[in-house]
């Protein structure tokens, strides 16, 4: 976590960091999720950041944190369920609208596509609302909950 700190504090890309360290873009991209580094990738490192391969050490091996690794996943899971609800918004607007230019173009009559677009409309509601966490039902919490009472420990 340090190294990619220390890189983008610099303004460095991945590949630009691999060229002064003398290490592989790959080597780069491991150290920087949390994976174990040699002491030569270390010392490579250090001498291109201009720190002590020691406090390099400290910060890779702090990294491994637990509670690090949680709240990053925490973020990651949330985008993506952002990501996930504004996908499915666009769809059902996307997906709506094509309905009811067919339902006013076979049977103007009747207007069905409003059904659909009530019925699915309900469920991107819902979506939004459980993405938002304006309820707090089947969330992260509910599901930690569960988990902690079937593992019979505190996660």
């Amino acid at each position: 976590m340090m190294v990619r700190k220390l890189r983008l504090q610099r303004g460095w890309s991945q590949d630009q960091l691999a060229q002064l360290s003398g290490l592989s873009v790959r080597t780069i991209q491991r150290i920087e999720r949390g994976q174990k580094a040699g002491l030569e990738s270390l010392k490579s490192l250090a001498a291109v950041f201009d720190v002590q391969v020691v406090d390099l050490e400290k910060e890779v091996a702090m990294t491994t944190d637990q509670e690090c690794f949680d709240e990053e996943r925490r973020v990651i899971e949330y985008v993506r369920d952002l990501k996930g609800f504004y996908s499915h918004l666009l769809i059902y607007i996307v997906v709506i609208s094509g309905l009811f230019v067919f339902n006013f173009t076979v049977s103007p009559e009747f207007v069905w596509a409003k059904w659909v677009a009530f019925g699915w409309g309900v469920g991107v509601i819902s979506h939004g609302l459980s993405v938002f966490e304006i309820f707090d039902f089947f969330m992260p919490n509910w599901e930690r909950k569960q988990i902690e009472k079937r593992l019979g420990k505190k996660l």
